[in-house]
C-alpha cells in the first residue's frame, strides 16, 4: 500500500471526524497549543530582539543564545521537564518555547540593523525619542523580516508540537503516536499529513499578514 492509499483511507473514515478523537478536536488542541506557544515566545523574542537591535548592542550575546537554544533537542527537554513538573501543559511549552525564541529573537535583532540609518538619524533630529523612533520609523521598514521570523518560529512549532503526545496530551502527534503504538500506519500517514498541512496553511496566514500589515513601498523596496 502506498501513502496515497492510506491518506485516502484515513480522510474517508467518517469516525475519524467525529468525538474527541476526531480531526477537527485535534486539529483544535494543536493549534491551542501552537497559538499559546508563539505568544509566548513572541512575548520574550520580540521585545529583545527589538531593543537591542535599535540600540546595536548584544548581538553577540543573542547569537550565542540562539545557537544554544537550536543545539537543545526538543524531545530530549520534554522528557526532562515532564519527569521534573509532571503531567500538564507547562512541560510542553517549555521546549516549544525555547525552539521557537531563536529565530524570532535573532531575525528582529537583524531586522533592525538593516534599516537605513538615514532616516533614523533625521527622526533624532527633528527630537522624536527612542520609543517612537523604534515604533515608527524603525519597525514599519523591518517589519518584513520580524514577520519572517514569526513565521519560522510558528512553522517550527506546528511541527514540533506532535511531541505533546508523548506526554499523554492531544493534537495531530496523537495520530502519529497512537498509529505506531498499533501499527495502523493510515492513522500515522493521515496525522502527518495534517500536519504538513496545518504548516502550509500557516504559511498562507502571514504570507496574508505581510501583504496587510506591510506597507507597498516597504514591500517594493524589499
Amino acid at each position: 500500500m502506498n501513502a496515497l492509499h492510506f491518506i485516502t483511507a484515513f480522510f474517508g473514515d467518517s469516525s475519524h471526524w467525529h468525538g474527541y478523537d476526531g480531526v477537527p478536536a485535534r486539529l483544535a488542541e494543536h493549534l491551542q497549543y501552537s497559538v499559546i506557544a508563539l505568544a509566548l515566545a513572541a512575548a520574550i523574542g520580540l521585545p529583545v530582539g527589538l531593543v537591542t537591535g535599535h540600540y546595536g548592542r548584544g548581538g553577540n550575546a543573542l547569537a550565542l543564545i540562539a545557537t544554544a537554544g537550536r543545539a537543545l533537542p526538543s524531545f530530549g527537554l520534554l522528557v526532562l521537564m515532564f519527569i521534573l513538573l509532571g503531567f500538564g501543559l507547562v512541560p510542553v511549552m517549555i521546549p516549544l518555547v525555547v525552539l521557537a525564541v531563536p529565530p524570532i529573537l535573532v531575525t528582529s535583532y537583524e531586522a533592525m540593523r538593516s534599516v537605513d540609518p538615514s532616516p533614523v538619524d533625521a527622526a533624532r533630529g527633528m527630537g522624536m525619542g527612542e520609543s517612537r523612533i523604534l515604533f515608527q520609523v524603525e519597525l514599519p521598514v523591518a517589519l518584513p523580516l520580524v514577520l519572517s521570523g514569526l513565521r519560522s518560529a510558528a512553522i517550527q512549532i506546528i511541527s514540533t508540537a506532535t511531541i505533546a503526545a508523548y506526554v499523554s496530551l492531544g493534537g495531530l502527534g496523537r495520530y502519529i503516536v497512537d498509529g505506531l503504538y498499533q501499527f495502523d500506519y493510515e492513522k500515522v500517514v493521515g496525522g502527518a499529513t495534517l500536519v504538513a498541512v496545518l504548516a502550509l496553511a500557516t504559511l498562507a496566514v502571514f504570507w496574508a499578514a505581510g501583504r496587510f500589515a506591510v506597507s507597498p513601498g516597504v514591500r517594493r523596496a524589499r
